[in-house]
């Protein structure tokens, strides 16, 4: 295990070398960052003079091997909006976001696990019918727009909930109040992510109950429930498992709109304020935050099989 981990981890170098290339040069097509300074108060002599202090009269290429010189040494640069350290911004929104994509992970799948296997047992009937059709559901509705509609429901017509921030002013962001405000994003992501575990998990379950070991243990009448528990979905966890791993990335990806709706001050906040501002320095950090969260989903997944199935080698 330590020698495939480690096997892995030195790949991930190069992979993480070609991502941040692509990134690079896909951002650099949006547009030279010293284009929106342009305005009657700013002559094109104080334009050109800021480029050059910041590196953007150089090509591309040359741009792109200083920056990732910076990044070798341990500096992702500094902010060309606020000119804070892109680092520190990060550092600084990463807690809500682990906050909110945590507890969305969590309340997702305490929903599409039992579902899902609920769903399995009771195939081909109403009940199943009716929680595929959930899941549907779920995995369809466009996030932004179940956010709009929630917002509308709780927020302006019941007054319940509020909308935006991580806490109410002036009332110090105690533990109730964060919930109070988790609520409505919390729902947006976990919804989608019940909606597409559910099928994965239901398959999985099905694909288990007709093999043969566990016809004989229920003709051994050892009881419904640790027969679906203890045996099925033991053995039903690596599809699930290779789902969970996959939605990491995808449920990072998928705060940045959540966050942008509700006003949560995570990445995905500052994120879309760098791609407005076209902010290089911290696009490409959060791109490269992004990269690595993938990577390393992806090796817990591979870690993880081992232990939910000790027959795996590497």
């Amino acid at each position: 295990m330590r020698r495939y981990i480690l096997k892995r981890l030195l790949l991930a170098i190069p992979v993480l070398l070609g991502i941040t290339i692509i990134d690079y040069f896909i951002m650099s097509l949006a547009g030279n960052p010293m284009d929106i300074l342009a305005g009657p108060r700013m002559t094109q002599e104080a334009i050109a003079f800021k480029a050059a202090k910041l590196g953007l009269d150089q090509p591309v290429w040359v741009q792109y091997f200083n920056w990732l010189g910076e990044v070798l040494r341990g500096n992702l640069g500094y902010s060309y909006k606020s000119y804070q350290p892109v680092a520190q911004m990060i550092g600084s929104h990463l807690g809500p976001t682990l906050l909110l994509m945590g507890a969305s992970m969590v309340v997702g799948l305490l929903i599409a696990v039992p579902a899902g296997i609920y769903s399995a047992v009771h195939r081909y009937q109403k009940r199943d019918f009716a929680v595929v059709t959930a899941s549907f559901l779920g995995s369809s509705v466009p996030g932004f727009f179940l956010a709009l509609i929630l917002i509308y429901l709780f927020t302006v017509r019941l007054g319940w909930l509020p909308s935006s921030g991580m806490e109410t002013p002036g009332v110090g962001g105690d533990f109730l109040d964060v919930a109070r405000h988790m609520v409505m994003p919390v729902i947006v992501l976990a919804a989608s992510i019940a909606g597409s575990n559910i099928r994965y998990i239901r398959s999985a379950v099905l694909e288990i109950l007709e093999m043969d070991y566990l016809r004989t243990a229920k003709a051994k009448g050892i009881g419904h429930f640790r027969v679906i528990n203890k045996h099925a979905l033991r053995n039903a966890l690596l599809p699930i498992v290779t789902v969970i791993g996959m939605q990491i990335p995808t449920l990072f990806g998928g705060a940045v709109i959540v966050e942008q709706i509700f006003s949560w001050p995570g990445l995905g906040l500052i994120t879309i304020n760098a791609i407005t501002a076209r902010d290089y320095p911290v696009i490409m950090g959060v791109c490269l935050l992004s990269a690595v969260v993938v990577l390393s989903a992806n090796l817990l997944t591979d870690v993880v099989y081992a232990l939910v199935d000790p027959t795996i080698k590497y």
